[in-house]
């Protein structure tokens, strides 16, 4: 029976979980402050796959209290065995039983899975927190950033016997608005154009290990290998991959515009994306350019920014020093800086940031952990 741990495969360790050393007694510890009796029972779902790692890395970091974890995948990884917190789980099939006694699922498995399985653990009286695109836009679904709308999910209680689903966003509308949310409470975002430069972390773990790959190949004067993206990711970038929807946008980045909307509750606010593919292993950048409706100069902007929860602000004029996808990677915060007023408006009415979150942790795993911790 094959074994599988958290830090084990070389993938992880060397590209998409590269969490912090601690000493054997820090993480004993931490095993002891997080097994609880009182705490829910918690389900991972698509427990093998980046996002599904990343989960049981943010779970340790946060020490986030269980009573019972249970590891879900396909038929293909049943029976693999995995190491967690010291303790050795055997990964199992996910079927229509998997959710009888869990209080909190952790779903990131794809839309498929989602929509097939959701429903059913909700029906059990499962918490399904959601990373696919399957319910976000469903207007009895709350779609949730922490540090941004922790009032939609309000009605929501664990412990009462009742399911429900919480979507979590896209890992690049998550990046922007904690960013550009504490700015739009000061002075009201009119119009918001953002420009992505997205990692391979988003297409997966196949992804990260192709442009690996690519990298090696293009190096050694050999043709690129392209199974994961149709063109040559190694130094190179293109369009997100997403399918082109008539109206000339991708799917990603009609999703920046209507998850907006609704994290905002603003059906009026105006917002205009272009999402590229970089050849980055991981952590997302954009580019943000924001229209308000009262005037807001750059220092006050900055300030607040300073002071808003789960951002770091990085903006050394001097030094030429701004966010960088690599200073981001496995940390917690959003990193802003270029804040800049725009000159193509008049007066205080407009503000240029630039913005770097990491995608599989901010932008997937620690944003569904926090919702979690919001229903504690």
């Amino acid at each position: 029976m094959a074994t599988f741990s958290l830090h084990q495969s070389s993938l992880f360790s060397s590209t998409t979980l590269q969490t912090r050393p601690r000493s054997r007694l820090a993480i004993s510890t931490k095993v002891r402050m997080s097994l609880q009796e009182t705490g829910p029972s918690i389900a991972v779902v698509g427990v093998t796959g980046a996002v599904g790692q990343e989960f049981l890395s943010v779970l340790s970091d946060r020490d986030f209290p269980y009573r019972s974890i249970k590891m879900l995948a396909s038929k293909r990884s049943a029976g693999r065995r995995l190491t967690f917190q010291e303790n050795e789980y055997v990964i199992e099939e996910l079927t229509a039983d998997s959710f009888n006694g869990v209080d909190i699922a952790l779903f990131s498995a794809g839309g498929s899975i989602s929509r097939e399985f959701g429903p059913i653990a909700v029906d059990k009286g499962t918490i399904v927190v959601d990373n696919s695109s399957a319910f976000r836009m469903d207007e009895k679904v709350p779609l949730v950033i922490p540090e941004v709308n922790p009032e939609a999910m309000g009605d929501i209680k664990l412990g009462n016997g009742k399911g429900a689903l919480i979507a979590n966003p896209n890992c690049s509308t998550i990046i922007c608005l904690v960013a550009a949310t504490p700015l739009h409470r000061r002075a009201t975002v009119k119009r918001m154009v953002v420009s992505t430069y997205q990692a391979a972390s988003g297409a997966g773990a196949a992804a990260m290990e192709e442009l690996e790959q690519q990298t090696r190949e293009v190096l050694e004067g050999r043709p690129p290998t392209c199974k994961i993206f149709s063109q040559q990711y190694a130094f190179n970038l293109f369009s997100h991959n997403a399918s082109v929807q008539s109206n000339g946008y991708n799917e990603e980045e009609m999703k920046m515009v209507k998850e907006t909307r609704k994290i905002w509750n603003d059906p009026d606010v105006k917002v205009t994306a272009t999402c590229i593919r970089v050849p980055v292993m991981r952590a997302h950048a954009e580019s943000v350019n924001l229209q308000f409706e009262k005037p807001l100069d750059e220092d006050t902007a900055r300030d607040i920014l300073k002071s808003a929860p789960g951002i770091v602000v990085i903006d050394d004029r001097t030094a030429n020093h701004f966010p960088t996808p690599l200073e981001v990677s496995n940390k917690d915060d959003v990193a802003v800086g270029r804040i800049r007023r725009d000159l193509s408006q008049e007066g205080n009415q407009g503000l240029d940031i630039f913005v770097c979150g990491d995608q599989i942790r901010k932008g997937a795993a620690l944003n569904a952990i926090q919702i979690a911790e919001m229903l504690l």
